[in-house]
């Protein structure tokens, strides 16, 4: 594993391990109020909103010579429409979700899309509150991806995933995603080498809400160190506006379906659009 990497995860742990010790700190400077004041204020945000960072970027190869066929755009829109309150038990709510990732050749002749990932699902999912404080939530999910075409060119795979996030300080989150695969595409059989079996992040907002930088390892299949990493830092560019620069890292396999199997480290930059709290992944 690469130094950059080692230093990440080494983050991501050391977050992990004093979550519990810096947890009774969270939310110093909040206002104290009761579980069910936390989760009425939650019931009455819209149903329907952003769920996954939206982003339109484009980029090339690092360490390589930058032409048509190593330079793309890529960008994801990924949205969200809760079904329920949270009337369900232990005040958790159901939700439908969907994301789509593009990696679109545009130096290319007639500009065609190299692959499209659509990531539909449906989830259900718990605010964690402590001490009358809002600290993350868990959420399991069933999700299906595929990018819809057939023959040799087709991938898909379907997971039941349970995620969470935590905040460990206002301003600071760790999260993580396991799932159980369900591997149903024909020529993607070894997917589990190459897209994982669980990630974890770390994702940081700066106190005046300008800057939000992330960090998300995702484990390949495997009992060695090996990591598709993916970095995101993005400048907000005004105070008014849910809009941000965003630069853009991914370093490993599995950036699209297609070429689940082969290997990419591109830097991109582009416009990036977030949800107001923290983002899912």
């Amino acid at each position: 594993m690469k130094p950059t990497k080692h230093i990440i995860f080494l983050l991501i742990l050391l977050a992990a391990f004093t979550a519990t010790a810096q947890i009774t700190t969270i939310g110093g400077d909040q206002e104290k109020i009761n579980t069910d004041s936390v989760v009425q204020d939650f019931d009455r945000r819209p149903f329907f909103g952003l769920y996954k960072d939206n982003f339109f970027t484009v980029g090339t190869s690092l360490g390589r010579k930058p032409t048509e066929y190593n330079s793309d755009v890529k960008f994801q829109i990924s949205f969200s429409q809760r079904l329920t309150k949270s009337v369900l038990p232990w005040h958790s709510h159901l939700f439908l979700f969907y994301s789509q990732r593009a990696m679109w050749n545009v130096f290319e002749e007639s500009m065609p899309f190299h692959d499209l990932n659509f990531n539909p699902g449906i989830g259900v999912s718990k605010l964690i509150i402590s001490k009358n404080r809002l600290l993350g939530k868990v959420t399991f999910l069933i999700e299906h991806e595929s990018n819809g075409r057939d023959g040799e060119a087709s991938r898909s795979w379907n997971k039941l995933s349970i995620s969470g996030s935590l905040l460990i300080l206002p301003d600071l989150m760790i999260h993580g995603k396991f799932w159980i695969p369900i591997v149903d595409g024909q020529n993607n059989k070894d997917i589990l080498r190459y897209s994982g079996l669980f990630q974890g992040g770390i994702q940081y907002i700066s106190p005046n809400k300008r800057w939000v930088i992330d960090a998300t390892l995702v484990k390949r299949k495997g009992w060695n160190m090996n990591f598709n990493t993916i970095i995101n830092v993005g400048f907000r560019l005004s105070n008014r506006a849910n809009q941000f620069l965003m630069l853009h890292f991914y370093d490993g396999y599995g950036e699209n379906l297609l070429d689940y199997n082969k290997y990419h480290c591109r830097l991109r930059l582009g416009l990036l659009i977030r949800p107001t709290f923290f983002s899912d992944f």
